[in-house]
């Protein structure tokens, strides 16, 4: 009896496991054929037609580029609104690295107090703009711009590398560093916003947060 019993379990057993093996091979997804249209660059193993990995990750040089050229010139009046659209936070990040590397070579290591500022300014502003305006805008942009605007502070902390900026004419430098910032962090603010004759009431609370930053390189 114990023998019967034993056999019919194995032969049960093995029956199940073929009727398994058997569904598992009737739904198996047939594998994917790469398509011979497309063809592959030996050297780099990509797709020709495959877009560039920046682009994938959403850096674009030339609105790096663009952006940069902006804010460098201070006697620009208008900004394209095509240059500003777009949420890019690679300068920012590249530049906010910078400013603290160049404040290290200065004996400063600051890399808390420009990330926690940085923090504090975005939300405070982002909140303000968006008081003012019915349209409003979003934190990326907004970071986006203040970090852009935030390139002359890097120059006059790698100024300060080479020349002391606490004297007089330090002092001089600064403040019109702050001013430069502070009119294009302005200028792409009401560009972005769409609005008009509001210029000076973006720049003070712009102006206060670069001074901030620019306080880091003075002393």
């Amino acid at each position: 009896f114990c023998l019967v019993f034993f056999g019919q379990m194995e032969n049960d057993f093995f029956t199940s496991t073929f009727d398994q093996d058997q569904d598992q091979t009737q739904f198996q997804a047939p594998p994917v054929q790469p398509s011979m249209d497309r063809k592959v660059n030996i050297w780099t193993g990509r797709f020709e037609d495959e877009s560039p990995l920046l682009e994938e990750l959403g850096i674009s040089f030339s609105n790096i580029t663009q952006r940069t050229v902006l804010v460098l010139n201070p006697i620009q009046k208008e900004a394209t609104l095509d240059v500003i659209q777009d949420v890019d936070l690679t300068g920012p990040v590249i530049f906010c690295l910078v400013f603290g590397v160049f404040l290290l070579m200065a004996g400063k290591v600051h890399f808390g107090y420009i990330y926690g500022m940085g923090v504090i300014a975005c939300c405070a502003m982002w909140m303000l703009l968006n008081l003012m305006s019915r349209t409003g805008i979003d934190m990326g942009r907004t970071a986006s711009i203040l970090g852009y605007c935030l390139l002359p502070i890097v120059l006059l902390a790698g100024l300060g590398i080479v020349f002391p900026l606490n004297n007089t004419i330090g002092y001089i430098i600064t403040f019109g560093v702050v001013l430069w910032c502070s009119k294009a962090a302005s200028l792409m603010f009401i560009t972005a916003l769409q609005l008009r004759d509001q210029t000076i009431l973006i720049m003070y609370p712009a102006g206060l947060i670069y001074a901030c930053f620019a306080l880091l390189a003075l002393f």
